[in-house]
């Protein structure tokens, strides 16, 4: 998909108009026609502050990736030591069967607070 085909689907999806995306852009409605059509294509402070809008990274504003999640929760912190980024860099140094070994360790461990009362 392209950056123009995804930022129509967010707007869409938001159900607001070219115009409240113009405004806070502070560009024109044909400027944000021309984004969605790919006929031009966001200075990367746009598309950074597309990205603020609605939430997204800008991987997924170029389409790189299909992960939508905001980096807030990349950068939220976990424990006193650790963010999700550091987490998810841990797993991805592993082979398949060690994250699937991790992955069955932390769900007995989510089942184990489960039983707790309270």
């Amino acid at each position: 998909m392209t950056t123009g085909a995804i930022l129509r689907q967010l707007r869409e999806e938001r159900k607001i108009g070219q115009k409240e995306i113009a405004l806070y852009l502070d560009v024109t409605v044909g400027t944000i026609s021309n984004y969605e059509n790919s006929v031009h294509f966001p200075d990367l402070l746009t598309l950074n502050k597309l990205a603020d809008y609605f939430g997204v990274t800008t991987d997924y504003l170029l389409g790189r990736t299909d992960y939508r999640g905001d980096l807030n929760v990349l950068n939220r912190r976990v424990s006193d030591v650790y963010t999700v980024t550091d987490i998810v860099n841990t797993f991805l140094t592993f082979d398949g069967n060690t994250v699937n070994h991790l992955m069955e360790y932390a769900k007995f461990l989510q089942s184990r607070r489960n039983q707790i009362p309270s």
